[in-house]
């Protein structure tokens, strides 16, 4: 089976909004109290699982358009999205070996998609 293009964004977009998860579960869990009422009412936790279950359908959407050993490692730019969400949100310090580790994974991702290149199908859209 090929993988197509849109599968690859879809894949992308899947991990912006798992991502965008972990940003609302972080503000959530400063309000966090273990209480029925407490977590019914806490929406940053409700955007979170929002988020996530979002990003589910999304993946099991893309899984139908490719191959799950090209898209899945597309799941590892997490790290690059976090990061600079963490920098952006929560005026995180990102070092240099941190940073020297995201482009690690990047490298990474690239490499896979460069070893199944001939199985990613391109389609010319317009």
């Amino acid at each position: 089976m090929t993988t197509k293009a849109w599968a690859v964004g879809l894949m992308i977009l899947t991990t912006i909004f798992t991502s965008a998860a972990q940003v609302f579960y972080k503000f959530g869990a400063a309000k966090l109290e273990f209480s029925l009422i407490s977590l019914i009412t806490n929406y940053q936790l409700i955007i979170g699982v929002v988020l996530y279950v979002l990003g589910a359908v999304i993946m099991i959407t893309a899984f139908r358009g490719g191959e799950v050993s090209v898209l899945y490692p597309i799941i590892a730019t997490s790290y690059i999205w976090v990061s600079l969400m963490s920098i952006w949100f929560f005026k995180e310090s990102v070092g240099f070996f941190r940073w020297v580790g995201v482009f690690v994974i990047i490298a990474g991702i690239v490499l896979v998609n460069l070893g199944s290149k001939k199985t990613i199908e391109y389609v010319d859209v317009i």
